[in-house]
């Protein structure tokens, strides 16, 4: 059973989730914008991906016996000025992102709470991922200093990810 003080956290948590998602759709809307199909796929990808997140925890709080709330999210920004400050502003996000989720790995060893802690300990591994991956495409897109060539190059890459559900048996 989750108490009343971790189940508050989870689902504050579900709200970054999901705002995390609107943020990594607004990136794909303007990658698509910008003709940058490529781009637009791995941002959407990683909006479904933080959906997934949010399911995670969602569906983990009603396993504790506790209740989910369906959030409210604010509206994310809509322009980033270039595929380098989409990532850029990914590579920040995911270092909040790191923050919240060593915050709630805090608290459930402060309530004792072994199985959140157990729970948690896949964000915990999957934000090492996330930044890696930010950071990576960012030091790409830096090298390339915006030359329609190496982001043509790039843009190809980032067009081969597919989305993998962290539910299934090959993630």
């Amino acid at each position: 059973m989750i108490s009343k003080k971790m189940e508050k956290a989870l689902n504050e948590q579900i709200k970054k989730e999901m705002y995390s998602a609107s943020l990594y759709l607004a990136m794909s809307a303007y990658c698509s914008d910008q003709n940058l199909g490529g781009f637009a796929n791995w941002f959407r990808i990683q909006a479904m991906e933080e959906m997934t997140h949010a399911m995670k925890m969602y569906d983990y709080i009603f396993e504790q016996n506790g209740c989910a709330k369906v959030p409210g999210i604010d509206e994310p920004p809509a322009d980033f000025k270039s595929p380098e400050g989409c990532f850029a502003g990914a590579l920040e996000h995911e270092q909040k992102v790191t923050g919240w989720i060593n915050d709630l790995v805090n608290l459930a060893l402060e309530e004792k709470d072994h199985a959140t802690n157990i729970f948690l300990q896949w964000f915990v591994t999957e934000q090492i991922e996330e930044e890696a991956n930010a950071l990576d495409n960012l030091n790409k897109v830096k090298m390339v200093g915006g030359k329609p060539h190496g982001l043509y190059m790039i843009d190809r890459e980032l067009a081969g990810r597919v989305f993998v559900s962290p539910t299934s048996s090959a993630g």
